[in-house]
């Protein structure tokens, strides 16, 4: 338990820093970096809008034929790769804070 707590803490704190890095990189105008984090969520965003069934996107969203929807896939991609930004920090700062 105490080890699900401390992986949450830094999973938090590592999608709270890759928020900032993604307004930092917004404020500095590198769009063509955020452009490549993008391609790297849209594997796992192209797989959820597949995997999970039609009615639940309608539900969540309100989009009829939401796995067709560009602006729903490119939110998810955005997600996923934040995401993944966290997750990769989260490790990070658990492997730096509780070396065992």
């Amino acid at each position: 338990m105490r080890l699900l707590m401390q992986f949450s803490a830094c999973l938090g704190l590592g999608l709270v820093v890759a928020v900032m890095i993604l307004i930092g990189l917004m404020f500095c105008g590198w769009f063509n970096l955020i452009d490549g984090l993008l391609l790297t969520g849209k594997p796992l965003a192209s797989l959820s809008l597949m995997v999970l069934p039609e009615g639940f996107w309608s539900t969540l969203t309100g989009i009829q034929d939401a796995a067709q929807n560009s602006t729903l896939r490119s939110f998810l991609s955005l997600c996923a790769a934040l995401g993944q930004v966290g997750l990769l920090l989260a490790l990070g700062f658990m492997r730096l804070w509780y070396r065992a």
